[in-house]
């Protein structure tokens, strides 16, 4: 019988106890225990932080990466473990590891597996599981017992379970493998009680480079191809994608924007700017500049996208003038993600962080570019529009002698973000208000634009700063700009942002609504309409909430004192909660370049 269970002899019967017990010296000596193995595994691959609730299958692993000196964050809802590991893999580029009990866990895990597949991030779930001798027997009635594969693995790139010992190394580097291919994505390994203690031989551990494609190249003659129209391109633009910021390649797109001496066009899910090139990047759709920039464009370098819905699929609406006269270049991890969306001229497949390197020095040895003369007009326009912005926003209520308008909610926010600070945006309403009025311009923002799930703000924050943290030895600013829907989600993780004193400021727009369905009733049946399931008790103070916390509260009615209020919350050195009352009107139907964002959805015309 394998040393991993207790017999109990209980009426002439032999019962098995499968729940994993203390590691005996004897064990200690013979080799190396899955868990350890499994962490050094993660270890090669520069990951040392570790998200979850730690039960029986994982009390193992949770001691020994801690002891290892691992960031280990166990958080109050599986759900939130998922997302602030997926915030992990953002901030750090690179996968990261969750984990979820049995039966239970791991089904409250399903809304961030969901959710890590759709926003391609390269999360590595393990969920604990019964001995397969409990398993597979023929039984009724069996505790904190499902079959959870068959519910996983249309959900994840790639499905497991290390079923015996031998096998955690292969199953380890292909879920890897696997979820750091192609377009990014989710991976699942089931680590069922009997192999825990079970022990493998502690052999060298292989670097990434020599498991799985690493860094890959393009074709040499493809990127000449790519160099030459770019040199021959009269107006230029970089359209910048998710994964550029993802996979930290800023300073190679530096490079070859400088080279390009090109506008930089954000995606939707690209909201971050580079650092060096902030005056001349724009939002695709919601600035002015972006739009003349797309539609004059006759050559389109597309970085690290999807070119999804929100792009119009480089297709239809701002593509169409100028469609005949533009070529695309394409830089692409995934071979089967060209021209899928639109036809390519060049596609560029290959890791974003080798394949613009070898594009910059394609471009270098033709001389580059001369700016495009519409540049230094752009960035002018550009700039005079944030300006008229605020302005605008200024002109709105104030919360003085009436509730805020969220243009001033949110220009006085984002006035307040900290230099280096990491940006985390949440919500409905507010969020697309976000997407005109920002006057903060972060190097790290970090949202769930693909799945449209709101509530990830908090545990999208906490596992961000946390994972930053452990990966440069630096604490640096979060603000979280957010919505009172949205923030109730998952609010219980305020324990684990104060627990771990990260300095973080949550500033949350309160309407007591659904702002986006509220707007919604509106165009749909008309002002005066009831708005079923829109409304909820205005009792709420979320800064009274977040005190009983032990963080730093405060109400905030006025929008002048916004900024002061944010910079008391930081000089507290506690986690702040910014309380700020807005207009629920004018946040469900005043909602700026609103068709914009419908057009994200146009069924059946892109």
């Amino acid at each position: 019988m394998n040393q991993t269970y207790r017999t109990e002899i209980r009426k002439g019967n032999t019962m098995y106890d499968d729940q994993p017990q203390a590691e005996t010296k004897q064990a200690a000596s013979a080799g190396i225990p899955v868990y350890k193995r499994m962490l050094d595994l993660f270890e090669a691959e520069g990951i040392k932080t570790l998200f979850g609730i730690p039960d029986p299958n994982f009390v193992h692993l949770f001691l020994e990466a801690e002891t290892r000196g691992w960031t280990v964050v166990s958080s109050h809802h599986e759900a939130a473990t998922g997302h602030m590991a997926a915030a992990a893999a953002r901030i750090t580029g690179k996968p990261s590891v969750c984990i979820a009990t049995l039966g239970p866990g791991m089904a409250n895990a399903m809304p961030a597996i969901q959710c890590a597949k759709v926003e391609n991030d390269p999360v590595i779930f393990i969920g604990g599981q019964r001995a397969r001798i409990t398993e597979r027997r023929v039984r009724r009635g069996r505790i904190q017992f499902v079959r959870q594969e068959p519910m996983i693995e249309d959900s994840v790139k790639f499905s497991s379970s290390i079923e015996y010992a031998d096998q955690v190394d292969e199953i380890v580097r292909e879920a890897i493998r696997v979820c750091m291919s192609g377009t990014p994505g989710p991976a699942y390994i089931e680590y069922p009680a009997h192999v825990i203690l079970e022990e493998v031989p502690n052999t060298p551990i292989l670097p990434p480079s020599r498991y799985r494609l690493t860094m890959q190249g393009a074709d040499g003659d493809r990127i000449a191809e790519a160099a030459k129209i770019i040199a021959e391109a009269k107006k230029p633009v970089l359209l910048v994608g998710h994964g550029v910021h993802t996979s930290k390649s800023g300073a190679a797109v530096k490079e070859l924007a400088d080279l390009m001496q090109c506008p930089v066009i954000q995606t939707s899910g690209g909201t971050s700017f580079i650092e060096g090139l902030e005056d001349r990047t724009f939002p695709y759709g919601f600035s002015e500049v972006s739009i003349d920039a797309v539609v004059e464009s006759d050559c389109c370098v597309a970085l690290a996208t999807e070119l999804g819905e929100p792009s119009h699929y480089g297709r239809w609406r701002h593509w169409v003038d100028n469609e005949a006269n533009r070529k695309w270049i394409y830089v692409q991890q995934d071979p089967t993600a060209i021209g899928v969306n639109r036809p390519i001229d060049v596609p560029l497949v290959g890791d974003v962080r080798a394949v613009v390197p070898q594009l910059s020095r394609a471009l270098k040895e033709l001389g580059g570019r001369k700016p495009s003369e519409e540049l230094s007009a752009y960035i002018q326009r550009d700039a005079q529009q944030l300006v008229e912005l605020a302005e605008e926003a200024a002109g709105k209520p104030d919360g003085s002698e009436s509730l805020m308008h969220t243009s001033q909610f949110v220009t006085e926010a984002t006035k307040a973000f900290p230099k280096d600070g990491i940006m985390i945006r949440d919500g409905g309403a507010t969020v697309i208000f976000q997407w005109t009025y920002s006057q903060c311009k972060p190097k790290d923002v970090i949202w769930n634009q693909n799945y449209g799930h709101i509530g990830t703000g908090l545990p999208y924050a906490t596992g961000a700063m946390l994972a930053d943290r452990a990966q440069t030895g630096k604490s640096r600013p979060g603000m979280l700009l957010t919505s009172d829907s949205s923030f109730l989600f998952h609010i219980g993780e305020l324990e684990v942002a104060v627990r771990e004193n990260l300095p973080l400021v949550c500033v949350v727009g309160v309407d007591f609504q659904w702002g986006l369905e509220v707007g919604v009733y509106k165009r749909t049946f008309g002002q005066g309409t009831r708005e079923t399931g829109t409304h909820w008790s205005d009792k709420v103070r979320f800064d009274k909430i977040a005190e009983g916390f032990g963080c730093y509260g405060e109400f905030v009615s006025k929008a002048a004192d916004i900024g002061p209020a944010i910079a008391r919350a930081y000089a507290s050195g506690k986690v702040g909660v910014i309380h700020v009352p807005i207009d629920p009107k004018a946040n469900s139907e005043e909602m700026p370049n609103y068709s914009e964002f419908r057009t994200w959805y146009a069924e059946g015309t892109q």
